[in-house]
């Protein structure tokens, strides 16, 4: 076994390999398989040198592997291990010992599959979860096609649950089989080996190439047989008219145990799946990769109803539908759990597949809940792999019961982070490209929302939510709250985008400076069909989301000083935001029995930032009061009692205790975010 001995490039190397075999979505899935090297360093202590095994830690993933996520171990204390190994029955006990073999400080935590990196002799390793090499290992007569396919370079492995006597099967493997460069995991995946870094990877792709193109040549031309009449995708309009009707619902299925956060998928995968004749039969076999339904649990829930039916027809199987899957998965977790087992995680489905629309996935982020997604997109490569081939055939329930509540796993679960107080919320915040709805988007992003950035400049309401953090946290959509129709497309999209909607902050506004006498017909309008009227349209459109979703929710209303307070010059703007502030009371005492909280924040003087302020308002006041424009923050902070500017930011905060973890019996509240405005004090 040829070993590299500089340390640097040893990692270097590793780390690109992995990134190139990462970066490549038919080589694996995302944070799936692990990559290794061998190599010598010398030891800081003796000064001699020492045997080194570097491979990616536990939760990493390959294409962004980075040298932190790597662990390093100790080769000769690696193989001392073999000599105390309890057995498989007390295999796990392995898994702590690793800690006792790292070198130096620092790096990730070693994987369960550090024995099959540190045992088999061979400088570097890749072991990963490639379409099509797991379609193979899930075929009924999976041996026979390895063979076939491959001839004696890749060794056939019968199901083992990933650990320390799988380390040491392949091993022997290698040992017994010099002409083998790698090995077929059975129900699993595959592991390839090189001397180099170089022939480590070459032999990975040729096991991944060479099982693709053979499904391609010899596969049956409808692996998922016949399609099923009215299954067919609708077309793509009405495909997410639909969807965006029915996410709520699902949302709200996937939420009973614990809140979601949702993504949606009608790529041609997925539609032709559920297009076909003997989906039903392979959702209900379930995915077989350990990768894969830790993700996405054992199945999906399919609704049984063909494309044409109704929403109305579609919600209500679906609610069905849950109640079985809810009792199924509980009858699972029964037939299998012991006195040493986990407490059962949640009931409820993470895929949920809808004929002709798509497939919708869950998970605490929408990170998560995408890449459950994905891993579900691969689950239908690979049974349409299997069934082209043979007959797919995951691995036994049990087998999946032992790895889904596995000690390990769950104690993976338990080192995890405290989530955040706004974890799994969705947030739908309008006028949030500038001033008070920026600072609020951002300030419910950084306590674990996603985001929502609604605005009537698109361009700046994407480059807000870029700057947020991109489509896992926050999506920019162009709304003028003002329209119905664009209200409502709104909410189809933030719904499309997370699944659904938990939080909204009316904030979209703006102002006009006018005296009675030279305020039109037009300007009373255009401020009342936005704040006003606007405010309405918005709140109808949440109300309908957060009601069918049944998780409670809130809507909170920037009102303004101004609801209460009578100024000169602004008759319109005072009169909408005196709606505004009546809507909050209103629709707390409508709502209330929905689990749906509802309050105000009063703000006054926000100059900075202020998108109503740069946009001729500022001018305008600055000329009422006699004060330049400039130094119009500071004249409105000395006419309030604690003689301090107000900032979008302050806003903000108000915004996240409303709706944050200590507030969860108000409703029907202003909040006054003014520095003290006495005017203004609420009666």
């Amino acid at each position: 076994m040829a070993v590299n001995k500089d340390m640097g490039t040893t990692a270097e190397e590793l780390i690109a390999r992995s990134n190139r075999l990462g970066a490549d979505p038919k080589n694996t899935n995302y944070a799936g398989g692990n990559t290794s090297a061998k190599g010598t360093a010398t030891d800081p202590v003796t000064g001699e040198d020492v045997e080194l095994l570097w491979v990616k830690g536990s939760g990493g993933d390959l294409g962004t592997l980075k040298e932190s996520g790597l662990a390093v171990l100790r080769l000769d204390r690696m193989r001392a291990l073999v000599d105390v190994y309890p057995g498989v029955e007390r295999e796990d006990e392995m898994v702590a010992a690793f800690d006792y073999c790292l070198h130096g400080k620092g790096g990730a935590a070693p994987s369960i599959d550090t024995a099959m990196h540190g045992l088999v002799e061979a400088a570097h390793v890749d072991h990963l979860h490639p379409d099509s090499g797991i379609a193979i290992a899930t075929a009924a007569d999976g041996e026979n096609l390895t063979k076939e396919i491959f001839g004696d370079q890749v060794v056939w492995v019968p199901w083992r649950r990933p650990g320390f006597q799988l380390g040491l099967d392949i091993a022997e493997i290698k040992a017994k089989n010099s002409q083998a460069v790698g090995c077929v995991l059975g129900g699993h995946g595959i592991t390839a080996w090189g001397d180099t870094s170089e022939e480590a990877e070459k032999n990975s792709l040729w096991i991944i190439d060479t099982a693709a193109a053979y499904i391609e040549k010899h596969s049956r031309a409808e692996p998922f047989g016949p399609a099923l009449d009215g299954y067919q995708p609708l077309p793509e309009g009405e495909r997410r008219t639909k969807a965006a009707a029915l996410a709520p619902t699902i949302r709200g299925i996937a939420s009973a145990d614990q809140p979601m956060v949702g993504h949606f998928d009608d790529s041609e995968v997925v539609l032709d799946f559920l297009a076909s004749e003997d989906h039903p039969r392979l959702a209900e076999l379930g995915t077989s990769c350990p990768d894969h339904f830790l993700r996405t649990k054992v199945k999906p829930l399919v609704l049984d109803l063909p494309a044409t039916a109704s929403v109305e027809e579609s919600i209500a199987r679906l609610k069905e539908l849950a109640v079985g899957y809810r009792e199924d998965y509980q009858a699972y977790y029964d037939r299998h759990a012991d006195e040493a087992s986990p407490a059962i995680r949640g009931k409820d489905p993470l895929i949920v597949l809808v004929p002709g629309v798509g497939m919708f996935s869950f998970g605490k982020n929408k990170q998560t809940a995408r890449v459950a997604g994905e891993f579900y997109l691969n689950a239908i490569n690979v049974m349409r792999g299997a069934e082209g081939l043979s007959t797919y055939a995951p691995i036994e329930e049990s087998e999946k019961f032992r790895i889904e509540y596995w000690a390990l796993e769950e104690a993976k679960l338990q080192r995890m982070p405290a989530p955040k107080p706004l974890a799994t919320r969705v947030a739908l915040v309008t006028g949030a490209a500038s001033g008070i709805g920026k600072a609020t988007a951002k300030r419910l992003a950084a306590e674990g929302a996603c985001v929502v950035i609604a605005d009537l400049d698109l361009a700046k309401a994407e480059a807000t939510a870029a700057e947020i953090g991109g489509p896992d946290v926050a999506v920019g959509l162009a709304a003028d709250v003002s329209d119905e129709a664009a209200v409502q497309a709104m909410f189809d999209a933030a719904v499309l985008a997370f699944g659904g909607v938990d939080l909204v902050v009316n904030n979209a506004g703006l102002s006009l400076s006018k005296s009675l006498l030279e305020t039109t017909e037009r300007d009373w309008d255009l401020q009342h069909d936005v704040m006003a009227k606007g405010s309405f349209l918005v709140s109808k459109a949440a109300a309908k989301v957060l009601i069918e979703q049944e998780m409670g929710g809130d809507i909170v209303y920037i009102s303004s000083k101004n609801s209460l307070f009578a100024g000169p010059n602004n008759v319109a703007y005072g009169a909408a935001k005196a709606d505004q502030a009546h809507q909050v009371r209103l629709l707390a005492a409508e709502l209330g029995a929905y689990g749906i909280k509802v309050n105000g924040i009063n703000p006054d003087g926000v100059v900075q930032g202020s998108g109503i302020f740069a946009g001729g308002w500022g001018a305008k006041r600055a000329e009422v009061y006699g004060v330049p424009e400039e130094e119009l923050g500071k004249f409105y902070a000395q006419r309030t009692l604690l003689k301090r500017e107000v900032l979008p930011e302050n806003i903000a905060n108000a915004v996240f205790v409303l709706c944050g973890p200590d507030l969860t019996h108000t409703t029907g509240l202003h909040v006054p975010v003014d520095a003290g405005v006495a005017a203004a004090f609420l009666r």
